[in-house]
């Protein structure tokens, strides 16, 4: 029997985390080859928020933007896809950058990250009333980048997870690795993982993830090693009733074969592989995926189902520029369908 992860309906899920600014040069160029970079409003929580919102599903993000312009379009745009901004502080004097050169054949895209001190990264990690944020929230929405940003992020990460369990606020934590931010400073991100980890319910992450919270090898391969690591992480982490991860086989930039998966404690499940050919844009396809995994909690979907909601989502993402999935739940049924001709 499926034991789903407590998902109060109606009740906001709180998203904790920096909301960034994202550049990119259009149609495939190089950085800056021409005199044009794209903008959009990006980062990890900020797009599961955004994914959720444009689903219904009532969203609250919390974290810190410079009171001018740029701030001002990130509280726009997030507003206008129905995000709950009222806990956002204004604070600090620069937004987060990302530039992404995205690939094109056999050439890989790449990241650059600008973010040091940004109006997030350098507010205390006292900034934030958890018992007051959570009164009343559904879920905690958490991810391993905001501790990857230094002493302050790991410390208020820590304090939100340790909120939200004092006050039963069940909490999913997405791995979300980024070994540029880690390697910048001499934090411990194992031991501070695990300590978030810990508090979860819900984890999106694989193998790899697993093999560094447990800091051993998962064995196998395919699914077998993916089962091996579920029942790994089960095991280590009590409070966890749900795993959820992706599997990506990677021809070239265009074309990508991918498959998701769901594991309880009791059992797991696959999907089968699906191809994704004319790739716009993977950025932001794992948030994409926890966003169709909630989305099929929220919904008391089935195990099977819960994982398709990811999958589909997750594929779906793969053909919009910008970070944030922005599909409506007319978008997930007609996808889940397998209608691919023009909707007329």
């Amino acid at each position: 029997m499926f034991e789903r992860p407590a998902m109060p309906a109606l009740k906001p899920t709180i998203f904790f985390g920096e909301i960034m600014l994202r550049l990119s040069p259009p149609n495939r160029e190089l950085l800056l080859q021409s005199a044009r970079l794209d903008v959009w409003v990006a980062g990890a929580e900020a797009n599961v928020a955004t994914g959720l919102a444009r689903l219904d599903h009532p969203t609250r993000i919390v974290t810190a933007l410079p009171d001018n312009p740029l701030g001002d379009a990130a509280l726009q745009a997030l507003r206008a896809h129905g995000v709950d901004i009222g806990l956002i502080q204004r604070q600090g004097e620069r937004m987060g950058l990302y530039f992404v050169t995205p690939g094109a054949g056999l050439r890989a895209t790449e990241v650059i990250y600008d973010r040091a001190h940004s109006s997030f990264a350098d507010a205390p990690a006292d900034s934030w009333d958890w018992d007051g944020i959570l009164e009343g929230a559904g879920r905690l929405h958490l991810s391993g980048i905001t501790p990857a940003l230094g002493p302050n992020g790991t410390e208020a990460a820590l304090a939100a997870a340790e909120a939200a369990a004092r006050r039963g606020v069940p909490i999913s934590f997405d791995g979300n690795w980024r070994g540029k931010l880690w390697e910048r400073w001499d934090g411990k991100p194992r031991e501070t993982l695990s300590k978030l980890v810990a508090q979860a319910d819900i984890l999106f992450g694989n193998h790899r993830d697993v093999a560094l919270l447990l800091d051993r090898p998962i064995s196998g391969d395919g699914a077998d090693r993916r089962r091996e690591a579920a029942e790994a992480a089960f095991t280590a982490f009590p409070r966890l009733r749900l795993m959820a991860s992706t599997a990506r086989h990677v021809e070239d930039s265009d074309r990508h074969r991918l498959s998701a998966r769901i594991d309880t404690p009791e059992r797991g499940f696959q999907t089968d592989e699906i191809m994704l050919s004319g790739i716009v844009d993977r950025i932001g396809a794992g948030d994409s995926f926890a966003v169709g995994v909630l989305h099929g909690l929220l919904e008391g979907m089935s195990l099977e189902d819960v994982a398709r909601s990811g999958l589909a989502l997750t594929a779906l993402k793969h053909s919009l520029p910008g970070d944030a999935s922005l599909f409506t739940r007319r978008d997930l049924a007609a996808f889940l369908e397998g209608g691919l001709d023009v909707r007329r």
